[in-house]
């Protein structure tokens, strides 16, 4: 089955400048999928992350389960696709429905009330870090960087060793 991701990004600010600038001419995406069931369901939010998006790359925005059939039916087999979601949770619930990663790029999870710092772009509550643990269980590579040319961090050594896990 070709799965043409040639990046698994989490980060919860979806399109901004760092994607558009920073990722898209280095990874040669010409195609972004967003997974996220609110913007799947909210035509304003679309036509506002689309009015980021270069002109020549295409944007795409659905739900988790019709991420996942149209992944394995190959519908993406010829673009160069730039998979973006806002949390762990839709990473790891296309890997339950059977899409095979080989690495997450965790690159912004923001502050907000209920979450806890463990680092400058990363913030969890416990949801987020059961679904990363069990994404590292999985034999999921979770590497933190902002932009391609960041040294890569692991992220499951930073939550190890910020919230004293196994």
């Amino acid at each position: 089955m070709i799965m043409p991701v040639i990046l698994v990004r989490i980060d919860d600010r979806l399109i901004h400048g760092q994607i558009v600038e920073g990722w898209l001419k280095p990874i040669k995406a010409n195609h972004i999928l967003i997974v996220s069931e609110e913007v799947a369901k909210d035509k304003m939010q679309q036509i506002l992350l689309g009015m980021a998006v270069p002109a020549g790359v295409k944007l795409t925005a659905v739900g988790v389960e019709d991420a996942a059939a149209k992944l394995k039916a190959g519908l993406f087999e010829k673009d160069n696709t730039l998979l973006l979601v806002s949390g762990p949770q839709y990473v790891l619930e296309l890997v339950k429905r059977g899409i095979d990663f080989k690495s997450v790029n965790v690159g912004g999870m923001h502050y907000s009330p209920g979450k806890k710092q463990i680092s400058r772009t990363l913030s969890v509550n416990d949801e987020e870090i059961t679904a990363l643990m069990d994404l590292h269980k999985a034999g999921i590579e979770l590497e933190g960087r902002i932009l391609p040319g960041d040294d890569r961090t692991d992220v499951y050594e930073i939550l190890r060793k910020e919230l004293n896990l196994p």
